[in-house]
């Protein structure tokens, strides 16, 4: 606790200038990061589109009812767990740069505890999801299939929660590349556990979400047998300490913010989809906003690693003391946004006439597409950006700040002006989205400025404070 969080040796090297080199170093650094995170979220989240594929081959019924039981997953479970782990982008990422190596692993074990206990409630939820979505007036055969579907996931609920704090203590001490294995291994079986249990038990699509259950827990449990062995993790994790089940408060005060950031934004998404149900010809809006919402969430993968790799150096350089290297690092990410932004932009907006052929053989659904793909590649630039500056607010601490501008983005301006858009002016699924890309304009806005006026000496001082005040002796018990 006596030892200086701010080495003078590290306090002389942060100086006001910024040669072409240390940019060239961060931008090889962020990279460097962002490649297998991007790699990582991608392999996890595929684990989803590879059952719902298989169970795709068992029928309509059985489709629909698993694609409504994991969207309903994702918006009632998913969201919310992950906004909860990302409070360790903050306390984990600022202990690892003041070298307080031994409160990540505290930090950690507190974010399981919470993490396990929330899953709880959502279980209960997700035992009678078939019955919520009846009542939410949805088809009374997909809402069962969908009920019998989610109740199989349940052991996937709490297996997410703990892969969402262990990624985290990993990326936060820019360990990555084990999580990308990890996660191509278990993607890789998946396969064969999915093959297995659809086609081979007899158990069908509920077999694709046992699959799935077996699948994320061995992720968990690969990712747990590392930390436990590796030497990289010595320092990090030094056995199960009784200091975690103290001081959750403020955990849980950092927690609910973060997830506040995450579920206001993934549920407006969202939300444009069941909106576009009340269109006119709602079968080829619905149809073509979820493709588009699909494509939208592929893409999102990059921007996504690139925001988690400025997320880990900012709170690292802050803990460590070094504001001008953390606002280095925010500055770089913004620039390999934007060019990520244009490339890709750019690549969907050349494809818009061929997309829509990998979804649907409908020429009006393909025409549809072509419309919205340069929307989208819009939209993927700007997401790009706020990506960057929300990963900037975590690695800060900002998750309240965060959780209030995307309240006022998306849902004093962005839904507003997709239904303004769609049904007033008659846009339709043209206007839903174009209304998001507004409330995606007046995020970046925001994020930005308060950026931009950021003082990051104190945001170092902040960080300096939280990490203090969080370092206690350790009493072990493994």
């Amino acid at each position: 606790m006596e030892s200086p969080l701010m080495p003078s040796s590290e306090k002389k090297s942060d100086g006001d200038g910024v040669d072409g080199g240390q940019v060239v170093a961060e931008v090889k650094k962020q990279l460097f990061l962002a490649g297998p995170l991007i790699a990582s979220s991608l392999l996890q989240n595929i684990l989803r589109v590879i059952s719902i594929m298989f169970v795709g081959h068992l029928g309509e019924l059985p489709l629909s009812g698993a694609s409504m039981a994991t969207s309903f997953a994702v918006v009632s479970a998913f969201a919310l767990l992950m906004g909860m782990g990302s409070a360790l982008d903050t306390l984990c990422g600022q202990s690892f740069g003041a070298k307080q190596y031994s409160m990540m692993g505290v930090h950690m074990q507190r974010a399981m505890l919470v993490l396990t206990l929330v899953s709880v409630p959502l279980a209960v939820i997700w035992t009678y999801t078939g019955e919520i979505l009846a009542f939410l007036g949805q088809d009374p055969e997909v809402s069962a299939q969908a009920g019998i579907y989610a109740r199989w996931l349940i052991p996937v609920l709490f297996a997410y929660g703990l892969l969402q704090c262990l990624t985290r203590f990993l990326q936060t001490q820019n360990n990555v590349v084990p999580m990308m294995i990890s996660s191509g291994i278990t993607t890789l079986l998946h396969l064969l556990i999915c093959w297995l249990l659809v086609f081979k038990s007899g158990l069908g699509h509920k077999g694709a979400a046992l699959a799935m259950s077996i699948s994320y827990w061995l992720n968990v449990i690969l990712l747990a047998l590392y930390i436990k062995f590796s030497p990289a993790c010595k320092k990090t994790w030094t056995g199960f300490s009784l200091e975690a089940l103290h001081d959750i408060l403020n955990f849980i005060k950092l927690a609910i913010p973060s997830a506040c950031m995450v579920c206001l934004e993934l549920w407006s998404f969202e939300m444009i989809v069941l909106l576009s149900g009340l269109l006119p010809n709602p079968t080829l809006e619905t149809s073509v906003l979820s493709i588009s919402l699909n494509t939208a969430s592929l893409v999102f993968m990059i921007p996504f690693g690139l925001g988690t790799a400025v997320s880990i150096c900012v709170s690292n350089e802050l803990g460590a003391g070094r504001p001008n290297a953390a606002r280095l690092a925010a500055c770089v990410v913004v620039v390999l946004a934007v060019t990520e932004g244009l490339i890709v932009g750019a690549a969907m907006t050349l494809a818009r006439s061929l997309w829509g052929h990998a979804y649907s053989d409908e020429e009006e659904v393909v025409k549809y597409v072509a419309i919205m793909m340069p929307i989208l590649a819009i939209s993927n630039f700007m997401d790009g950006i706020q990506c960057v500056l929300s990963g900037t607010a975590r690695g800060c601490g900002w998750q309240k700040i965060g959780a209030f501008v995307n309240l006022g983005a998306y849902y004093i301006a962005g839904i507003p002006s997709a239904i303004l858009l769609a049904f007033v002016f008659k846009i339709g699924g043209k206007g839903l989205w174009i209304g998001i890309l507004c409330g995606l304009f007046v995020q970046v806005v925001l994020l930005l400025t308060i950026t931009l006026c950021t003082d990051w000496e104190k945001e170092a001082n902040k960080a300096r404070e939280r990490v203090h005040s969080s370092t206690v002796p350790l009493n072990h018990v493994s």
